[in-house]
């Protein structure tokens, strides 16, 4: 193959070798082509995690695109991804939506996601992505970031953050059915049924992100700085019921409990169609 010299080119034309790239990289993989990487360092998936993931995927989709390079004749290893990977089988998809890695193609790959980074069109999670892109396929620290794209490693944490909210909550930032604002305010909460339950509250009482930074502030109680939520092991009995209620509403079920017995069961449904459905089985059931 023929080598082009760039020398000499302008910009507009290595920006579009950039965008021509970015998108050749992106396609739908069949799982089936699809191999785990055996180098993972991960060997044990919390399987009921899985499942949560899986039922998302059903719901809404994938929304972070997984890692693959090729192996072999129409094969492809995983670099990043395995538990999405394992989640769209269990949803079970045919094909995933894949980033495909070529050999040598890493200074072309980075030129791409910055040149997408700077665009003026990108959602918070698509910016997020090319981030978190660059640390995972090129071994980028934050600070390699802030001095490539010219931003404060604060705000690249901060983006970084957004791809730990719950997947609907990531598509209503994407489909601008919340603001930026919204997200950081909730990404100070580390307990996604809270997280889910104040967004539900978001789109339908049209809280503003000032009112949301509130509610957040009053639920950590700790000054307006975020506190992790501690996580109280449930007793063996009520893990059974908690998966027996998971079962019959086919949907991630809450259930806490304190040392005198007292708790919450929590159902969340992800619109009005899936709400009847669960009132439905709620019905049927007396």
């Amino acid at each position: 193959m023929v080598k082009r010299n760039v020398l000499g080119r302008g910009l507009g034309a290595l920006i579009d070798d950039a965008e021509k790239m970015k998108q050749a990289l992106i396609s739908d993989v069949d799982l089936s082509k699809i191999e785990a990487n055996p180098f993972q360092p991960r060997t044990k998936f919390d399987e009921e995690a899985l499942d949560e993931l899986a039922a998302s995927i059903r719901e809404i989709g994938l929304i972070q695109p997984i890692t693959l390079r090729r192996s072999g004749q129409d094969k492809y290893q995983i670099i990043a991804g395995e538990r999405r990977f394992r989640a769209a089988q269990k949803a079970g998809l045919e094909s995933i939506p894949s980033y495909i890695r070529q050999a040598k193609d890493d200074g072309m790959l980075e030129m791409a996601l910055v040149e997408n980074i700077q665009r003026e069109d990108l959602d918070a999670i698509e910016i997020a992505l090319s981030y978190q892109r660059l640390i995972d396929e090129l071994n980028f620290t934050q600070e390699d970031l802030s001095n490539r794209v010219g931003k404060k490693r604060s705000t690249i944490a901060n983006y970084l953050r957004l791809l730990k909210l719950p997947a609907i909550i990531q598509k209503a930032l994407r489909d601008k059915d919340i603001t930026m604002g919204h997200a950081r305010a909730l990404i100070n909460i580390e307990d996604t049924e809270t997280q889910e339950m104040i967004y539900s509250q978001i789109l339908k009482y049209g809280f503003s992100v000032r009112r949301v930074e509130e509610i957040v502030r009053s639920l950590n109680q700790n000054n307006g700085e975020p506190v992790s939520a501690k996580k109280i092991e449930l007793p063996g009995e009520y893990k059974d019921y908690k998966g027996y209620l998971k079962k019959i509403f086919g949907s991630r079920i809450g259930l806490t409990v304190d040392d005198k017995g007292k708790g919450k069961i929590v159902i969340p449904f992800n619109s009005e169609q899936d709400l009847n459905r669960i009132v439905k089985i709620i019905e049927n059931s007396k």
